[in-house]
């Protein structure tokens, strides 16, 4: 039975490593959902095996509420909710394992639940896996709710400083290491379990709140990263091979995610982790930016039509304003119309566009958009100078041209989608207002830029029809 279980382990463990390589791209995605499904299922149908249950009516009980709860959210979450939900499942999954650590040591603790003074041994490697599974489960289950509350708007998505932020977080940090390892020494001093998890659940509204909203993606993908590293600690508690190899998966990935979004956005590491040492994404920094001022030049979805008309190639950017206005299906409706026409249309994808990565490659996939249209920053951006008309519909930030030369601006070194660089630039937009950074747009001034105003859904239908009574 044992030899059975750890084989089936590591054909999950396999299962895994597939669904992870065929999410790396949308054409692959839904086949590495279901690998990565079918993996969890027999990590699951094992673990229920080899772990001598007594009663499965709990097990049972649990399992339909959280299917339900599953499928409400699925079926119910807007696409422009995902990243909050995002958040919320990696803070249940910190959750989890703080819950399963501290169920443990109770567990192993003969003073529980009233204490009787007994002494008793906890080997070493599981006491530092309990530590470890109480902090970062804690710091991740209030940290994903923070950031679920500044995507939700529940929460300021602005910075959040205090006096003596940072060394005040590192001694919260001391704090639970040193009370951890003597717990490890003294593993009966409960008092100090429980100590260590409160602070730890601090230290997530801590390090989470002064993170701006400009980078609220990139901390949604850290703590994602938190969360499996929790489960992976969870794992040496249990001594389950499955979970430690899962959650090692999801935080080493989740790790890599982070950095290439780091990237995108000019950030280092260290200031999201440490909780926006830097100012990063700071409304405060708005007034300081060197944005140029002029005329705005409009034109209206006649006109546009017009123009399109007599172009050969076109390159749409989606962002944000995208999703809230449900654009997809009549932006496919326009890549169809266009393409009728002869004429070439593409998508520039930028990484962090949107609020969580692949937020609008997935939104084009479910309008049917074909994934040999979608091309990446990097694949794509030599190429504006060569394109007639470029639309932006609800980016913002991620085509600013100040991320190239105005050091005063928060988003000053990120790399960009070069819009500017076509002959037109077509923006949609429902009015002026500034990015998810909190800074104007220059391109909005630019002699090539025309403004084509409304909401994103609305703007792309009467441009299609505009396109179609030529």
């Amino acid at each position: 039975m044992i030899i059975a279980i750890e084989i089936t382990y590591l054909i999950s463990s396999i299962l895994f490593i597939l669904g992870i390589k065929y999410l790396g791209s949308p054409k692959t995605a839904r086949k590495g959902n279901l690998y990565a499904a079918i993996g969890m299922f027999l990590a699951i149908a094992a673990t229920l095996l080899d772990q001598q249950v007594l009663t499965f009516e709990w097990i049972i009980i649990g399992g339909l509420i959280g299917s339900i709860a599953g499928l409400i959210m699925a079926y119910k979450t807007p696409m422009t909710g995902m990243p909050q939900m995002v958040g919320m499942l990696n803070g249940f999954g910190g959750g989890a394992s703080l819950l399963v650590a501290l169920s443990e040591y109770f567990k192993k603790n003969p003073n529980y639940p009233v204490d009787q003074g007994a002494i008793f041994n906890l080997p070493i490697d599981q006491g530092v896996a309990i530590i470890l599974s109480l902090l970062i489960g804690g710091i991740t289950f209030t940290g994903s709710m923070i950031a679920f509350g500044k995507l939700q708007g529940l929460v300021t998505g602005k910075v959040v400083k205090y006096p003596l932020q940072h060394p005040f977080n590192a001694l919260l940090v001391l704090l639970v290491l040193g009370a951890g390892a003597y717990v490890v020494m003294f593993p009966s001093m409960m008092a100090l379990v429980l100590m260590i998890t409160g602070v730890s659940l601090v230290l997530g509204v801590l390090l989470v709140l002064p993170i701006g909203g400009a980078d609220m993606p990139v901390a949604i993908s850290l703590l994602n990263s938190y969360s499996g590293i929790a489960g992976s600690m969870t794992g040496f508690v249990l001594g389950n091979n499955e979970l430690i190899i899962a959650g090692a998966l999801v935080g080493a990935s989740g790790i890599i995610l982070t950095n290439i979004m780091c990237k995108a956005m000019n950030r280092s590491l260290m200031n999201v982790v440490l909780g926006g040492w830097a100012n990063a994404g700071s409304a405060s920094t708005t007034s300081s930016t060197t944005s140029p001022k002029g005329d705005v030049k409009s034109i209206d979805s006649e006109e546009l039509a017009m123009l399109l008309d007599s172009v050969g190639s076109v390159i749409i950017v989606p962002g944000y304003g995208m999703a809230v206005g449900q654009a997809q299906h009549a932006v496919r409706d326009l890549t169809n119309v266009l393409e009728k026409k002869g004429i070439k249309v593409r998508f520039a994808i930028h990484p962090v566009a949107g609020r969580m990565p692949g937020h609008m490659n997935v939104l084009l996939a479910e309008a049917q958009v074909s994934y040999d249209k979608l091309y990446a920053m990097e694949d794509i951006n030599d190429d504006f100078n060569n394109t007639d008309v470029v639309i932006v519909i609800g980016a913002n930030d991620v085509v600013n041209p100040a991320a190239r030369h105005d050091q005063s601006s928060p988003i000053f070194g990120m790399p960009i989608l070069n819009v500017d660089y076509a002959k037109t630039v077509i923006i949609n937009k429902r009015s002026m207002s500034a990015g998810y950074a909190g800074i104007d747009n220059e391109l909005f001034f630019y002699p090539n830029a025309l403004m084509y105003f409304g909401d994103s859904k609305d703007a792309m239908t009467k441009l299609v029809n505009e396109i179609k009574n030529l």
